[in-house]
């Protein structure tokens, strides 16, 4: 059978491959996109958006705890978990149905099954149907690492934490980065009591380190009970189905009534026939790239986690965009420029970070670094009198006191962050942020207060 000849396939429908296709149509490209599961990816359907979701409720919860000490005298209502999951899987299938609906309209050609790779330019389907392509995009993603340790199988994995139908009593998470930081953060607003086992000396690794130890005195307020240099070496199943942990030190801990590991995640690159196609991979088996997404192989190329290059959604999104407005378009030069992209992480509250650490800063510039910072309680937790602070920390180097870092932890440091990675990738100075009028009474303003 003769094989179907398109401009472009992609393999694989999170958000890279989909920004890809709709990109590389909007060129008059004709685009095949192969994928077997829901569209979305990671992001959509167990990362991003129902993380953020369930972030949004814990936000809800401590809010309304916090009511009471502001002179409202209604009891704080319950979470009705099975309900909330009901209205974020709707929000969830309005996205799949405006990817179907923009699919449709853009005359990408949707192939829900698996695509493997043949040579350089063939892509066979889970029917057996061959595709050729001129341009091949991988965009495959990734899935959680689960260690290989004894009684692993007795632990959850991030994916597993949205079949959740409430907050387990007591629950152990092993890891220190992004979504161990998260779910410890929901999981104990909603209910749970955490632990959190991290091998190394602190949460975070690759955010500054002040911001790091302040998010972790602010996590041990709202009851997370934090463990550094832990490193688990297997797992045990307890009564009723409960799970201990032993250490490698031979330390047990009490019954936990689930265990969810974030340690990492791996990129889904098995059965792609990378092989059979030339395609390099690393040791981990991401996918080899340039600085263009290209693989060693023309007109392979890949974006996203499968690349192991700073695995965030919008950062696929972008890639793929430059990569098509290259291929297909009038911008031989388009690519993606990895240095300064901005990050959160949804803790309580969110720690943003752009640009150098501290440490990072006096590596690159020596001598010639200021740093700044300011710590205060924002007003709704002054007049509460909680005890949650934000950190804000500038990172200026050069005579000039240009801005290289900028780290927040705080409320709104989620959406105060992108404003301002805008100003740093313009250059912008200490002096800059000191011309300009804050806005009273706001966290946001502290960021141009700094002296």
């Amino acid at each position: 059978m003769k094989a179907q000849e398109f401009d472009l396939i992609v393999i694989g429908g999170g958000s890279g491959g989909l920004a890809g296709a709709f990109r590389a149509a909007s060129h008059g490209a004709k685009v095949a996109l192969l994928e077997p599961k829901e569209l979305g990816g990671t992001c959509v359907n167990v990362g991003c958006v129902p993380k953020k979701a369930m972030w949004l409720a814990a936000e809800l919860s401590q809010k309304l705890a916090l009511s009471a000490q502001l002179g409202f005298n209604s009891v704080p209502p319950a979470l009705d978990w099975r309900e909330f999951v009901v209205h974020r899987q709707r929000y969830i299938a309005g996205i799949h149905a405006s990817y179907m609906r923009r699919l449709d309209e853009s005359g990408v050609v949707l192939m829900p099954c698996h695509g493997r790779l043949l040579d350089a330019h063939t892509v066979v389907n889970a029917d057996g149907i061959r595709l050729q392509g001129r341009h091949i995009l991988i965009a495959t993603g990734g899935h959680p690492h689960r260690p290989d340790i004894p009684g692993a199988e007795l632990g959850l994995v991030s994916d597993d934490f949205f079949n959740l139908c409430s907050a387990p009593a007591h629950v152990a998470i092993v890891g220190g980065g992004y979504i161990a930081v998260e779910l410890a953060g929901v999981l104990q607003a909603l209910g749970s009591q955490v632990e959190l086992y991290v091998r190394g000396p602190r949460l975070l690794e690759g955010f500054d380190a002040q911001i790091a130890d302040e998010l972790a005195d602010g996590m041990r307020q709202h009851g997370v009970r934090l463990h550094f240099g832990h490193s688990v070496a297997a797992l045990e199943r307890a009564a009723d189905d409960g799970v201990v942990v032993l250490a490698e030190d031979g330390t047990r801990s009490d019954r936990f009534d689930a265990l969810i590991f974030a340690t990492g995640r791996r990129p889904n690159t098995d059965r792609l026939g990378l092989d059979a196609a030339g395609v390099a991979t690393d040791e981990k088996r991401f996918v080899r790239v340039d600085a263009y997404q290209d693989t060693g192989v023309p007109h392979i190329h890949a974006v996203g986690d499968v690349t192991g290059q700073a695995a965030l959604t919008p950062v696929a999104i972008a890639a793929a965009r430059r990569l098509m407005d290259r291929v297909f378009g009038a911008s031989p030069d388009a690519r993606l420029d990895y240095e300064g992209i901005a990050t959160v992480v949804f803790s309580h509250p969110p720690a943003g970070k752009v640009g150098m650490t501290e440490e990072e800063a006096r590596l690159h510039h020596g001598d010639a670094v200021r740093v700044l910072t300011t710590r205060f309680r924002p007003m709704l937790h002054a007049l509460a009198d909680s005890p949650q602070r934000s950190l804000f920390k500038l990172v200026c180097a050069g005579s000039d006191d240009r801005v290289v870092g900028l780290h927040l932890l705080g409320e709104g440091a989620d959406e105060i962050l992108q404003g301002f990675a805008v100003a740093m990738k313009k250059g912008i100075t200490l002096a800059d942020l000191h011309d300009t009028v804050a806005i009273h009474p706001t966290s946001a303003e502290e960021v141009v207060l700094m002296r």
